[in-house]
């Protein structure tokens, strides 16, 4: 009886804990998205400057100093 008991412990700890890791897993997705998604909002705020359209100056090529 007491390794039933045991085997039947162990499977109720191993359900447990499967529990926990994926409640940890999806905040950690949760997470990782929340990042990502800040990430992204970041670069796509900043605009690159713009070649000048006429002129013989600055027409060809841009250099930031």
């Amino acid at each position: 009886m007491d390794s039933i008991e045991a085997t039947v412990g162990l499977a109720v700890g191993l359900q447990q804990g499967n529990a926990m890791q994926d409640a940890q897993n999806v905040l950690l997705r949760k997470t990782l998205d929340s990042q990502a998604d800040t990430i992204v909002s970041l670069i796509s705020s900043v605009t690159a400057p713009q070649l000048s359209t006429y002129g013989m100056v600055g027409t060809q090529l841009h250099v930031t100093a």
